[in-house]
């Protein structure tokens, strides 16, 4: 997709609503709430089959920000920040473990 418009439609369509980050799942009723996060940070960068994309909800695509933030001003990357500081463990929730029924749930 080589605009903008239409990629966060896209993504939707793509991912199921669920945040890539804590699991939190979305209805129509709070969709507004889960944003499309681009993986590489260039907003121009938006290929048709979502590879640059992951669906966050408000809370986690701000602290995703804030972390590039910090790392920026300090110098390091997010990698090297989060391996000198006691920052708690990533989320072992794979929100996509059952991405297969959820599919197949949907179409029927």
């Amino acid at each position: 997709m080589k605009s903008e418009d239409g990629y966060r439609e896209q993504a939707l369509k793509l991912y199921p609503w669920i945040c890539g980050r804590c699991g939190r799942e979305f209805t129509h009723k709070n969709l507004r709430e889960l944003t499309v996060h681009h993986r590489n940070g260039d907003h121009h960068d938006n290929p048709p089959d979502g590879s640059n994309w992951e669906l966050l909800c408000l809370y986690c695509h701000d602290n995703e920000h804030q972390k590039l933030l910090e790392a920026a001003s300090r110098g390091t990357t997010p990698a090297q920040a989060g391996a000198r500081s006691s920052a708690p463990p990533p989320a072992t929730h794979s929100p996509f473990a059952n991405l297969k029924d959820l599919l197949e749930k949907k179409s029927k």
